[in-house]
């Protein structure tokens, strides 16, 4: 038992070096460049020292303070995120109206800068990776761009028919990327040992009080070394605490911290390696080599952020924030792994255009850091609320905790704005536009429920009318796909109109989705007899879940009524909108929500219906 245990857990923070750190293991690349390519910093043995200080000390602020020790912590039910972070946090404050309608807003556009992580990341990663060639020949410089975008084009075209194959190999690829740049760190090390003293905090203490501008200028170029560190705490539900932190304190850190130790050494002994320190530092040789594997790891690096955005995509679906959107499984086995063809091609043309206007990794570095910073400061604010109002921690305690991490979190983000209009502008345009997007569905559905309220029959009272004079009873099952509870859904009425008949049993079925990662079965449904074979069933489903409605009811074998999927017809409702002046929104607004709805997909696929037993019924409803 104890041996498959510790066998599990290697397996476990293998997968985790392939998936998890990817993204902040594939900095290496820019980060120190970016640093000393600013122009602001003086090249001076001194400030070597002192910038690989503050290095070290970021990382672990950041990453093994902040994120390992606090932030993991606050998990909600296994899952980590920023979803579940905001689910967490807004429960804990529900009976705080307001305030938990701020957070919820503040949070969802952390989750909209996601995506305009999710175009930069990529973009940044693959090109500073092919932009080695440039080191192996200059020659090599105008075939960068067309062959970063072959590379991404391909990455984002195998999306369709999922990793599962090629995802064994993340973890082993990704490992070996770790010992190759520990190695060249060592090597470049072992000729100027004396730069490990940098690791001391006094040389990053030193620099920050010697050049306080200087140093706030050049936080929007350290933050580099950090972005990725998010994905510690977003994929803490597919790996859990442990692998997490024993990978990252056995193997990513050390790795880090060699690598830049050494492109430090390299630096100190031929300043000129300033313009790539990460390529310069391998032999000639071994360039070639090196540009592949760097390759490999980018790709790996975006391919778990490309998964990121499928998952955090459905999860925003469930909760109401966007409409339902065509989702395929790629994995008979895994059922989390799956494919979101809008979200896959909207970041590919997205992460082309970036790559078009930037041109460069160092261009588009200026458009990083700011998203990253954004969203590392609203998980420091929600992370409060949770210690605060959820652990019922003492408050001095609570702003001890998060108030550091607040105000270092702040500094980086102030910093990240001086590059706003160099570059900073785009991944925030993207979140606003996709926040724009989620608001308008929000505030489009909230209308569209309290005009359906209104306009809504009591269920109880209908059937009661009914059954005073039935209509002809047939064979099977009718499940009635109901927006309220306790509401007569219009698929039922037209079915009586046109047809004028009535199934042998009636199910009135009303899903309702919780801000909770995952529901048990032995809470998925709530059964309500009705009279006449008739029930009332609300199926309860978490943001994680997958919404599997002849799943659910197959429970309710046992309980009176049996749902055989040979007999069992689903009727659904199909609501034109119709935008009208007066609802509450702009008109613009009603029309965006309009054209959303009409562009859902369908209730069937996502609830998982099967296609030949769905009856689709239309109406029309003013907003």
């Amino acid at each position: 038992m104890e041996q498959h245990a510790k066998s599990s857990l290697a397996a476990l923070t293998l997968g985790a070096i392939g998936v998890v750190y990817g993204d902040i293991g594939t900095s290496v690349l820019y980060a120190m460049k970016e640093v000393f390519g600013s122009g602001h910093v003086e090249f001076t043995p001194d400030n070597v020292y002192g910038i690989l200080s503050i290095f070290f000390w970021t990382l672990t602020t950041i990453v093994s303070v902040k994120y390992v020790a606090l932030v993991l912590r606050a998990d909600n039910n296994g899952e980590g995120g920023l979803v579940a972070m905001l689910a967490l946090a807004s429960m804990s404050v529900k009976d705080k109206p307001k305030l938990r309608s701020k957070m919820l807003l503040v949070g969802i556009f952390g989750t909209c800068l996601f995506y305009g992580d999710g175009v930069i990341t990529p973009a940044i990663s693959v090109l500073s990776a092919v932009e080695g060639l440039e080191v192996v020949s200059p020659a090599f410089k105008k075939y960068v761009i067309p062959l970063t975008l072959i590379i991404l084009f391909c990455l984002f075209a195998v999306q369709k028919r999922g990793t599962g194959g090629i995802g064994k190999f993340f973890g082993p690829i990704t490992v070996v990327w770790f010992m190759a740049i520990s190695a060249l760190g060592v090597y470049h090390i072992a000729a100027h040992p004396e730069i490990l003293w940098a690791i001391s905090p006094f040389y990053a203490l030193s620099f920050i009080f010697n050049e306080p501008e200087i140093t706030f200028l050049i936080l929007g170029a350290v933050v580099l070394c950090v972005t990725g560190g998010e994905a510690l705490y977003a994929d803490m539900g597919h790996f859990g605490k442990k692998p997490i932190r024993v990978a990252w304190f056995t193997v990513v850190m050390p790795a880090l911290t060699l690598n830049y130790f050494g492109q430090g050494a390299l630096l100190l002994s031929n300043p000129d390696a300033v313009s790539n320190p990460f390529f310069l530092m391998a032999p000639d040789w071994l360039l070639v080599p090196l540009v592949a594997l760097a390759t490999a790891a980018t790709v790996i690096a975006s391919q778990a952020l490309i998964s990121g955005a499928f998952s955090v995509t459905k999860q925003v679906v469930q909760l109401g924030f966007l409409p339902r959107l065509q989702v395929l499984h790629t994995s008979v086995k895994d059922t989390g792994q799956i494919y979101i063809p809008l979200v896959n091609w909207g970041l590919f043309v997205t992460i082309v255009l970036a790559v078009m206007m930037f041109k460069s990794s160092s261009n588009l570095a200026a458009a990083y850091g700011i998203a990253v910073c954004t969203d590392m400061l609203i998980t420091t604010v929600l992370t409060f609320f949770v210690i605060r109002y959820s652990w019922k921690y003492p408050l001095w305690l609570c702003l001890v905790a998060t108030g550091f991490f607040f105000v270092v979190d702040l500094a980086f983000w102030a910093s990240n704005l001086l590059k706003l209009f160099e570059g900073g502008w785009f991944p925030l345009f993207i979140g606003a536009v996709i926040l724009m997007l989620m608001l308008t569905w929000r505030d489009g559905r909230d209308i569209l429920n309290e005009k359906r309220k209104e306009e809504a029959l009591d269920l109880s009272s209908f059937l009661e009318a009914v059954f005073v004079s039935p209509p002809t009873r047939v064979d099977g099952t009718a499940v009635f796909l109901t927006s309220g509870k306790g509401s007569v859904p219009n698929a039922m009425l037209h079915n009586l109109k046109h047809n004028k008949v009535l199934h042998a049993q009636n199910l009135f079925v009303n899903v309702q989705n919780h801000e909770v990662p995952w529901v048990s079965d032995a809470e998925r449904l709530v059964v309500s007899p009705l009279g006449h074979d008739c029930w009332q069933v609300v199926i309860h489903y978490g943001f994680k879940d997958n919404p599997d409605v002849p799943g659910a009811l197959a429970q309710l074998r046992g309980m009176g009524c049996d749902v055989s999927p040979m007999t069992t017809s689903y009727f659904l409702s199909r609501d034109s909108i119709v935008p009208t002046i007066g609802s509450g929104m702009s008109q613009w607004r009603e029309k965006l929500f309009a054209q959303m709805h009409l562009n859902a997909s369908s209730a069937a696929d996502f609830l998982n219906l099967p296609s030949n037993s769905v009856v689709e019924l239309g109406s029309k409803i003013e907003i």
